[in-house]
């Protein structure tokens, strides 16, 4: 058990200060603050450490207005903060470095600084943290994590920045009254902005520079004085479900050179629910987006079982929450799936659908997708694949944490197997500790994920259900060219079905196959042996030349 330091200025036998506990703490130590204000900056270096008000969140400050520092300093550490006030002058409120910091239920503010500041590598875990003053409320670079629930007002300059390839999730969260921009992504910037409430800003509401690919779902950008969003040259990223209402125009606006996908929100009545005073109201049932989806999974060609399966969950989780919703007894569930089957054959696209419904249902907040294998969560030495692991399953929260070819985590899968294991035994414990806030589908080859659920005796006991992925018949594969074809402004001459049927038929179907992935390949290469082809007619072709792949096409490309 984690040893609890006290520190108060009044109290007989506590700490006075909190530099004179931190002195003493051991690694894992509770440093707990009794009620007032404290005029110090603390440092905290290379180690694991949590400091918290004793009492009510907001009861403790610590000030380093006049320390010439951050009220706390972190540096290739570990450390939480719950419940505090920090304040600093011309410093970052809180200052992490190399750090994964845990913030919540805290309240910053600086002078002509960051109230938060992430940096080099960092991970962060922020919720409900409200940044009341200073140039910048937070400051994310190089460095990823979570900001859920918190609030930027009253900022001097950008509410949020988010630099130098960081990617962070901010989501159900407000930025409102900031002298400039809401949020500026810039140097390759990839933040996951979700249900955020972004207004009355100096410029614009969301702005993206220098190669930045901002992803911005069901949110609000409204009452700006610049544009409600702003993607320039080299930018991309996706807008989704989101409003931008009393804003300059463009509300849009998107540089020559940008590449955004922009997809414009459903014209419903009123502001949609977003913002850190809206997190409550998110578990109502989208019913319509459900329906939608389950066409989306419908349309997909062939996998006949596996949509039997996903629609059978989604059916249970809905009754599920209409018999909560009447105070009828509901049991606890997993949502935690296995994906066994041959590349190519729609598992990922079935998992991003899947994250999607749950967040229709009510389920999970996000439902964004997270996908990773096992470079992702293996480290270099002892110990390093559990901080990995957890730090990768922190930044799925809300969503789906898609694991492909997840057999390579088992000790049965060639060399460094140890560390593997150690992430195995370390989502193992996550998946039951988090059962409710994500949906963790691992994925690959059916005999290998035998094995792989074999690597821990509770792995297994974790998943809901396993679902079996067939390879597509030689018809489906025709179907699928089909549609990759149309797609790409292409179409199939005379007797050119009848020759994929052929060919689809007698390939071989060994454990390399690639299914869909079999059929774009082949697609490709017809496509650059018209290219050939159409070059060497000695004239301009037709728009008809140019649409339609032939027989000679394929031919050439199975040669």
């Amino acid at each position: 058990m984690a040893r609890i330091l006290t520190v108060s200025s009044q109290r007989a036998g506590a700490y006075p200060t909190i530099q004179d506990a931190l002195e003493v703490a051991a690694d894992g130590a509770v440093i707990s603050i009794e009620p007032g204000t404290y005029t110090e900056a603390i440092r905290v270096m290379g180690r694991r450490l949590t400091i918290k008000a004793a009492k009510d969140p907001g009861s403790v400050t610590i000030d380093a207005s006049e320390a010439g520092g951050s009220a706390v300093a972190a540096a290739r550490a570990e450390i939480t903060l719950e419940g505090l006030v920090l304040k600093a002058g011309d410093y970052p409120a809180v200052t992490a470095s190399n750090t994964r910091l845990t913030i919540s239920k805290c309240e910053a503010s600086a002078g002509y600084a960051a109230g938060v500041s992430i940096t080099d590598g960092g991970q962060v875990t922020a919720t409900e943290v409200r940044v009341t003053a200073g140039q910048y409320g937070f400051v994310i670079e190089d460095s990823g994590g979570v900001l859920d629930k918190c609030e930027v007002r009253g900022i001097s300059d950008d509410g949020i920045i988010v630099r130098l390839g960081a990617n962070p999730t901010i989501r159900n969260s407000t930025i409102a009254g900031c002298g400039y921009r809401g949020i500026y992504v810039y140097q390759a910037g990839r933040p996951t902005i979700e249900r955020c409430d972004i207004s009355g800003t100096g410029d614009a509401g969301i702005s993206a520079a220098h190669q930045s690919s901002p992803t911005i779902t069901d949110s609000w950008i409204h009452d700006t004085s610049g544009v409600g969003i702003a993607f320039g040259r080299g930018c991309g990223g996706l807008v989704e479900g989101t409003r931008v209402e009393s804003t300059a125009s463009p509300a849009i606006d998107v540089e020559d050179g940008a590449t955004p996908t922009i997809r414009v929100a459903e014209d419903t009545a009123g502001a949609p629910k977003v913002g850190a005073t809206a997190a409550e109201g998110l578990a109502s049932q989208d019913t319509e987006k459900v329906d939608k989806l389950l066409k989306e999974l419908d349309s997909m060609i062939g996998l006949g079982g596996v949509k039997a399966e996903v629609r059978a969950l989604i059916d249970e989780i809905q009754v599920n929450e209409w018999r909560r919703s009447a105070g009828l007894a509901v049991g606890g569930a997993s949502h935690h799936l296995v994906f066994t089957g041959a590349p190519g054959t729609g598992k990922t696209t079935v998992a991003r659908v899947y994250g999607q419904l749950l967040k229709a249902l009510g389920v999970l907040p996000g439902g964004e997708f997270k996908e990773v294998s096992r470079r992702d969560l293996v480290g270099q030495y002892i110990g390093h694949t559990a901080e990995k692991t957890t730090s990768v399953f922190e930044q799925a929260l809300g969503g789906v944490l898609f694991i492909d070819e997840a057999y390579t985590l088992s000790r049965s899968a060639g060399t460094s197997a140890d560390f593997g294991q150690e992430a195995i035994d370390t989502l193992v414990k996550l998946m039951e500790d988090h059962r409710d806030k994500v949906a963790v589908i691992v994925a690959g080859y059916t005999g290998d994920m035998a094995n792989f659920l074999d690597a821990n005796a509770g792995l297994a006991s974790r998943f809901a259900k396993t679902l079996e992925f067939e390879n597509y018949s030689p018809d489906e594969l025709v179907l699928i060219v089909r549609r990759i074809a149309r797609n790409d402004d292409y179409l199939l001459g005379e007797g050119l079905d009848e020759a994929l049927l052929e060919w689809f038929g007698q390939i071989e179907r060994d454990q390399n196959f690639g299914n869909a992935r079999e059929a774009r390949k082949l697609l490709e290469g017809m496509r650059k042996v018209q290219s050939g082809r159409l070059r060497a007619l000695g004239r301009m072709p037709s728009r008809d030349d140019l649409r339609t792949l032939v027989l000679d096409d394929l031919l050439g490309a199975t040669r």
